[in-house]
C-alpha cells in the first residue's frame, strides 16, 4: 500500500510517519514545507494542477493529512487549515488515483459541551475559536468532497513530543523552572478545566486503522475520559520529583516566572470547562481503542522537559 503523507514534520505527523513506516507492508512517502519531507510542497499556496499531476505520478492507495497550523492569526489559521484542504480535496477529485483520504480533525470543532457530557459525532459543532472555526470548515469541505474519506477528530493530544507552547508543555517547563531555581511554590493558573487527554501514539495507531479501514465520515479519537488540568499538574509534579507547593491562582493567566518564559494562559482551544470524546464509533468501525494511560504521556513529557535543566 502507497501512502502519501502529508504534515510529517509536525507533532502529530511525526509520530503517524513512524506507526506507518513500521508497517513492511507500506511504501510512505512524505510531502510537506520542511526540508526532511520527500517532496517538498506548500498546501495553502500551492496549486490543486501541481498536486493532481504528482498524485497521478505518485498514484497512492490513502493520503493522510496530518498538515495545517494551530496558532496564528484567523487569516493564517483559515489559509494553512481551510485553504490547504480544499487544495487538497480539489487535487484527489482532479487525480485518477482514486486515493482514500484519512483526515486529521480536532476537538476544538466541537466548542463547548455541557459538563459531564461525552461528546458523540453527531454532536451540533459550534467552534468556539478561530482555530475550531478553521478546522470545522476543513472537515465540511472532506466531508463534502464525495471523496472516500474519514475525518479521525482528535481531542487533546499529549506525550513525547508534546510543544511546550501546548498547556501540559508550559506545566513541564514551569515545573523545569522552578527546580532550577529552587522554588518552593510554583504559581499556576488555568487548572480548573477538563480534557480528554490521548496520547500521541495512540492517535498513530488510529490513523494507521484507518488506513486499513473502509469507514468514513467523522471519528472521535479519546479515551473516553476527562481529566482536570489541576490533576495532571500534580501527577506531573510528583513524577518530576518537585517537592514544593503548587499554588492555583485565580484569573486569566499567570505571572511570568524569573522573567524568562511565557505565563500559563488558559487552554486555548475555546472548548470551556469540560471536554470529553465518546469513543464508541472508532471501537467499533476501526476496533481501536486508547492504550496509554495519561501517567505514562506525562513521564515522557518530564523525561524530554528534564532534558533541558
Amino acid at each position: 500500500m502507497r501512502v502519501l503523507l502529508l504534515g510529517a514534520g509536525g507533532y502529530l505527523g511525526r509520530f503517524v510517519a513512524d506507526r506507518l513506516l513500521a508497517d513492511p507492508a507500506v511504501q510512505l512517502t512524505a510531502l510537506g514545507r520542511g526540508d526532511d519531507a520527500d517532496v517538498r510542497f506548500d498546501l495553502s499556496t500551492g496549486s490543486p494542477g501541481a498536486l493532481t499531476r504528482f498524485l497521478d505520478a505518485v498514484h497512492p492507495g490513502v493520503v493522510v493529512n496530518c498538515a495545517g497550523a494551530i496558532r496564528g492569526t484567523a487569516s493564517e489559521l483559515t489559509r494553512h487549515n481551510t485553504v490547504a484542504t480544499a487544495t487538497l480535496c480539489e487535487s484527489l477529485r482532479r487525480s485518477g488515483c482514486r486515493a482514500r483520504l484519512v483526515h486529521l480533525g480536532c476537538a476544538a470543532e466541537y466548542g463547548p459541551s455541557a459538563n459531564g457530557s461525552s461528546i458523540a459525532e453527531d454532536a451540533v459543532a459550534r467552534p468556539g475559536g478561530p482555530y475550531g472555526v478553521s478546522k470545522l470548515a476543513a472537515t465540511e469541505l472532506v466531508l463534502g468532497s464525495g471523496l472516500d474519506a474519514i475525518v479521525l477528530r482528535v481531542f487533546s493530544p499529549t506525550g513525547p513530543g508534546t510543544p511546550a507552547g501546548s498547556p501540559l508543555g508550559r506545566l513541564a517547563d514551569s515545573l523545569r523552572r522552578a527546580m532550577q531555581h529552587g522554588d518552593s511554590e510554583l504559581k499556576l493558573g488555568g487548572l480548573a478545566v477538563q480534557r480528554d487527554f490521548v496520547d500521541v501514539r495512540d492517535v498513530a495507531r488510529a490513523v494507521h486503522a484507518a488506513t486499513l479501514s473502509a469507514a468514513q465520515g467523522v471519528v472521535n479519537i479519546g479515551t473516553g475520559h476527562a481529566v482536570r488540568l489541576r490533576d495532571a499538574a500534580s501527577a506531573l509534579a510528583r513524577i518530576s520529583g518537585y517537592g514544593g507547593t503548587l499554588h492555583e491562582l485565580e484569573g486569566p493567566q499567570v505571572p511570568r516566572q524569573h522573567g524568562d518564559g511565557p505565563p500559563l494562559l488558559p487552554y486555548p482551544d475555546g472548548c470551556g470547562g469540560w471536554q470529553q470524546a465518546d469513543v464508541r464509533t472508532a471501537r467499533d468501525r476501526l476496533g481501536w481503542r486508547a492504550r496509554i494511560g495519561l501517567e505514562e504521556s506525562l513521564a515522557d513529557i518530564w523525561m524530554e522537559a528534564a532534558c533541558r535543566m
